[in-house]
């Protein structure tokens, strides 16, 4: 960050924004509901600006210097202007001490304010460069929301392993076994044990060739039940990700051909990701081994990205794509193949590990068996 800083000629890099930035959980470790204010100087640790009310648990909870609004001089500035804004802008300007650096996300509203009194300049993404290579507890944390999410997947295999049929149809606890249905299952199964999840993917039959269709209506045998499950931590925040595709019943003949085509994609995804290798040399073997199968990528076929990064968002650097961004050691991707189309359905299988020198530790521990 002082590198950043230096190079950009900024006093100091600002954030404005909950702990539901990934970019302020990183930087201080708190997590807090309302915006707050961070200000990292060139040379010094960074600073927390928190409300009273929060001072003491931020004290204790915070990985770096913290301070009240009081102390920051907000209520002194105050004092000579009406809008909280424009003090929240002084104050800032005053601690920074010459031009700052925010991040994209920064609210145009207190940025026109803090123009008043200094220049602010777009930062490069610098903090989320600094998220793609993951810390030995960073690791910990997202190895320990995977295990959640096999745990959770394995539940939900299992209600569709046991679920009653009448004609096709699934049925569990004597009502339909809809998409919903086996969702707020899955949701629930996570929140009793500390974890949150949205909009998880059910998807069933023709639904599944739509990649991000989470699914609707009653599941049925013989046909592809997509589930991809992404939930966070809710004390760490920190992310997993995990899709599997299962059939209850006898799958089409296709429907099997195209699962050991994306079975054996996965397989080479993972064997060939490591470090110094580009998201497009990834990305591409795979294009060429699916059309060596028969599959286009396009419009059907293989149609999303091979992977992405994950840790305090679920999307994030580096991506694992046709872009030539490089994959370094300590980076935490996915690796998901996919096949989708219209008139048969869709398969994904997806797995989530660390990059390292020669080789790719997967944290996925769960089969990927097609039929239940």
């Amino acid at each position: 960050m002082d590198n950043t800083l230096k190079n950009s000629g900024a006093s100091a890099y600002v954030i404005y924004a909950s702990s539901e930035s990934p970019d302020m959980r990183y930087l201080t470790g708190f997590s807090v509901s309302d915006p707050v204010v961070y200000i990292k100087k060139s040379g010094e640790e960074g600073l927390l600006i928190l409300p009273q009310m929060e001072v003491e648990r931020g004290r204790r909870e915070a990985e770096c210097p913290v301070i009240s609004r009081g102390d920051a001089g907000f209520f002194r500035h105050l004092e000579d202007k009406t809008d909280p804004k424009d003090a929240t802008a002084a104050m800032i300007a005053e601690i920074a001490g010459g031009d700052i650096m925010v991040p994209d996300e920064f609210p145009i509203s207190l940025a026109r304010k803090l123009e008043n009194f200094c220049k602010v300049n777009l930062g490069r993404p610098a903090v989320a460069e600094m998220r793609a290579v993951k810390k030995a507890d960073e690791i910990k944390n997202i190895r320990h929301t995977q295990r959640a999410t096999e745990d959770a997947i394995g539940y939900a295999a299992e209600i569709i392993r046991n679920a009653a049929s009448d004609n096709g149809e699934l049925y569990y606890n004597d009502n339909p076994l809809t998409s919903d249905i086996l969702r707020g299952e899955i949701h629930c199964y996570l929140m009793k044990r500390g974890f949150e999840a949205h909009e998880t993917i059910v998807a069933c039959g023709k639904e599944t060739s739509m990649p991000h269709n989470t699914g609707s209506g009653i599941l049925v045998e013989n046909e592809p039940i997509l589930i991809d499950l992404f939930p966070r931590d809710t004390k760490t925040g920190y992310y997993a990700d995990m899709t599997r595709t299962f059939v209850r019943g006898e799958p089409d003949r296709e429907l099997v051909r195209m699962y050991n085509a994306v079975k054996e994609a996965w397989n080479l995804g993972k064997k060939k990701a490591r470090t110094g290798i580009s998201g497009s040399e990834l990305h591409n073997a795979v294009v060429s081994y699916f059309k060596s199968q028969g599959y286009e990528s396009g419009n059907e076929g293989f149609t999303h990205s091979l992977g992405h990064g994950v840790g305090l968002a679920i999307h994030e650097m580096p991506p694992v794509s046709p872009t030539d961004a490089v994959l370094n050691t300590g980076n935490v991707v996915t690796i998901e193949p996919g096949l989708y189309y219209s008139d048969i359905g869709g398969v994904r299988l997806e797995d989530i590990g660390m990059v390292c020198k020669n080789s790719f530790d997967c944290f996925t521990d769960y089969p990927a068996e097609l039929i239940l």
